[in-house]
């Protein structure tokens, strides 16, 4: 059985599907892997340390396609490509399948399944395959690297003979993965890190990384069975508001992480609120590419509000790309040995597993 990765779109994603690293453990389950001529040479990845491990390359798309039963790669691929596919192919990776409805789809009616890792559930079994944890986490991160670089103050405490200054104060919005990474992140800086989430369990995470949890009076655990966010009611925002609105009055700093899956990401920080925030404050908002957590979050710009910066990238995981290929590519193989009966040399869709049911996107 064939599996194989195209080349992705360089300008919009730099990581990969297929590390050299992960390589030996596909030919060792039993799979032929196809690869296009330079695959990962943008990431100091050559063609021979992948032909060391018995990767086979090709010289076109259309050359790679034919002879793939799987085809694994980061996001959706474009028409011109996918109209390439054939009957009973498999496609892999993180497909935005709220977003490529259409698509998908018109593959489906090509009877080709399409398998998306952002719907993974969150079960134990899941947890070496979770893409969203695995990505989020270095998104956290970096994050907060990039708003320190541009903030234009120490972060942790100083004294010196000339004086004492105080160290940064954080603000962390949303506390799942990404969050609780920037929580950890911003602490071992030596800031101090404010944070802030509608389910309520975040709480203790928050304090074991030494932050400092804000509740909203009367809170409730606002969680989803899959361990995501609600939408929250309108008192509850409200309440919410309040209490960041006090607390933007003494922060720094704000890493934004609110997501809702699906949906447009919560407008957390309103234009009202800026008046609270001091210039020189720096936001940095990874729910840009959904809307964004603030009114005036925009895309690939560094917005000046009154003094106030505001970054949001679309895709903020292309300046840590060979971390992030290394942990996507063994989410993905790990999702791969889990389709594949080696015992018989076939795929297994068993639609009992709650693993396939979930990314079987229909």
């Amino acid at each position: 059985m064939n599996i194989a990765s195209l080349s992705e779109n360089k300008e919009i994603e730099k990581r990969l599907a297929v590390t050299p690293e992960i390589t030996k453990k596909y030919i060792d389950l039993g799979l032929n892997l196809f690869l296009p001529n330079n695959y990962g040479s943008h990431l100091g990845f050559n063609d021979d340390e992948y032909k060391s491990h018995g990767v086979n390359f090709l010289d076109s798309d259309e050359e790679i396609i034919n002879k793939a039963d799987i085809i694994v790669q980061l996001g959706m691929l474009e028409d011109k490509r996918l109209s390439l596919f054939k009957e009973n192919q498999i496609l892999v990776g993180s497909l935005d399948s709220f977003s490529n409805k259409e698509k998908i789809k018109s593959l489906n009616s090509k009877k080709i399944n399409c398998f998306s890792l952002e719907m993974l559930p969150r079960i134990t079994r899941a947890q070496s395959m979770d893409i969203l944890s695995s990505q989020a986490n270095l998104a956290g991160y970096k994050a907060v690297i990039e708003a320190f670089q541009v903030y234009e103050r120490a972060i942790p405490m100083m004294m010196t003979a000339a004086g004492t200054i105080p160290a940064a104060k954080v603000l962390v919005v949303g506390a799942g993965v990404a969050g609780l990474q920037a929580i950890a992140t911003a602490k071992r800086m030596g800031a101090i890190v404010f944070a802030t989430d509608v389910r309520a369990a975040s709480k203790e995470q928050v304090e074991s990384l030494g932050g400092k949890f804000l509740m909203v009076e009367g809170m409730e655990n606002l969680e989803t069975e899959g361990g995501y966010a609600k939408e929250t009611s309108e008192d509850f925002k409200k309440k919410q508001e309040d209490l960041l609105s006090e607390t933007l009055k003494k922060i720094d700093l704000v890493i934004c992480t609110a997501l809702i899956p699906g949906k447009e990401a919560p407008k957390i920080i309103k234009e009202e609120m800026f008046k609270n925030l001091q210039k020189g404050s720096v936001i940095y908002d990874l729910a840009a590419v959904q809307g964004g957590n603030t009114a005036f979050t925009e895309v690939n710009k560094v917005v000046d509000k009154n003094g106030v910066k505001i970054l949001g990238e679309a895709n903020i995981l292309n300046k840590l790309p060979v971390s992030a290929s290394n942990l996507y590519a063994k989410n993905v193989f790990n999702f791969i040995s889990n389709l594949y009966d080696k015992e018989n040399k076939k795929l297994n869709i068993n639609l009992e597993d709650e693993i396939i049911e979930k990314t079987l996107i229909k």
